[in-house]
């Protein structure tokens, strides 16, 4: 049976993982900064891009993220005795939006990753090219700890979504 215990569990666990991605966002930014205007070299240079873009995208979805984490839980965590509707009508319907998001975001992340491996590899003996192989390392390695971190993420979203769904199939 699936208990407020469980949704208070999957939105501590949504809570941290964005405490984790604004720490990683954060230092992205940071380190894109730095090497942008103390390291100067065009290898930084293509580093600094990914390390800015990517980093300013998890930061501010995981603000986002931490914002809501709360107010959902408190509002899923009442609906769960006293407004059982609202999880048919409400959380099932985001939730399943939430899942085809992952799903978008595979693609997504698995052309970025090829796109950085394959910057990897034709420009890592390329001297007069190094811009374009700093981009490529640095975009390959942002996007799999995004890949891993949204891959555990869709987990987690698959078995709170199939626990809403237990708990309104059981009281229909």
């Amino acid at each position: 049976m699936f208990t407020k215990q469980d949704i208070e569990k999957y939105f501590l666990a949504e809570k941290q993982m964005s405490i984790l991605f604004i720490i990683i966002g954060s230092v992205a930014v940071v380190m894109a900064i730095c090497f942008f205007f103390l390291l100067k070299t065009s290898f930084y240079k293509g580093a600094a891009v990914p390390l800015l873009v990517i980093g300013l995208i998890q930061l501010a979805a995981s603000v986002a993220i931490y914002n809501k984490s709360d107010k959902h839980r408190i509002r899923i965590v009442y609906a769960h005795d006293m407004n059982p509707g609202q999880l048919k009508n409400e959380e099932l319907p985001r939730m399943k939006k939430v899942i085809k998001n992952f799903a978008s975001f595979k693609w997504i992340e698995t052309t970025l990753v090829i796109t950085g491996l394959a910057l990897i590899f034709y420009f890592r003996n390329n001297e007069q090219n190094t811009f374009w192989y700093g981009l490529g390392v640095t975009l390959s390695v942002m996007v799999i700890i995004t890949f891993i971190a949204d891959y555990a993420a869709e987990r987690r979203a698959i078995l709170y979504s199939n626990g809403i769904q237990s708990t309104v199939n059981s009281r229909q």
